[in-house]
């Protein structure tokens, strides 16, 4: 008996399966991490971190929780409206991560990402990251089962659970990424390769899902 609508072992165990293979599969939120660590440091890592998972996760499991994966199921014509906005900021980020030249000491041209804007980024860059938001309220609701209590209870907690996945697999990046970015600062060419290839995957998946948008219209 499900008192709390707490989800069925029968459906934990494949959605879960899910976030693992999706947190592993690269994507817009960890290149976006590996960057801000390698070049940035730790802090703004998990700042960056902080905004994916605490503030766009706040908004999206919210968002989820009061039916905005209903809406998009009976109205597919705001999938591609979004994939449009995503692909257009990962556009963005792609670009000035090949366009910002660093310095010796491993930073940007520009001046450096603070801790709030390294919140914001990643807020919005899991905002506007489709793989998330197909998963979120498209995937997921298809583990909830009215049978097993309040529906919103289910997704509740399994939003949660697809949150606490994503903050274990950022942070081991971010870690990583910070070890890296010490080893790589003695050849700054590195850094730069780096970027460079950051910057260019970003812009491929940006490509890949104006495709994807044409597909749909």
């Amino acid at each position: 008996m499900h008192v709390l609508g707490i989800p069925s072992a029968d459906a934990l165990m494949p959605f879960l399966l899910g976030v693992v293979i999706l947190q592993l599969s690269p994507g817009p939120d960890m290149l976006l991490i590996l960057n801000r660590g390698m070049v940035h440091g730790p802090k703004i890592a998990f700042a960056t971190i902080l905004g994916i998972v605490v503030i766009a996760g706040t908004a999206q499991i919210g968002l989820l929780v009061f039916g905005l994966g209903t809406l998009v199921r009976t109205h597919p014509a705001a999938m591609p409206m979004l994939q449009s906005l995503g692909a257009l900021y990962l556009l963005y980020l792609g670009l000035r991560m090949m366009t910002t030249t660093l310095q010796a000491g491993g930073q940007g041209s520009a001046s450096p990402v603070g801790t709030r804007q390294a919140l914001w980024e990643g807020a919005l860059s899991s905002l506007t990251n489709p793989k998330s938001f197909l998963f979120l309220f498209v995937v997921l609701p298809h583990f909830v089962d009215p049978a097993s209590g309040p529906v919103w209870v289910q997704m509740l907690v399994l939003g949660l659970l697809h949150k606490l996945a994503s903050l274990a697999t950022l942070s081991s990046v971010a870690l990583a990424a910070g070890r890296m970015g010490v080893w790589t600062r003695r050849w700054p060419m590195l850094l730069s390769l780096q970027r460079n290839l950051c910057g260019l995957l970003m812009v491929v998946i940006s490509l890949t899902l104006v495709g994807d948008v044409h597909r749909l219209l």
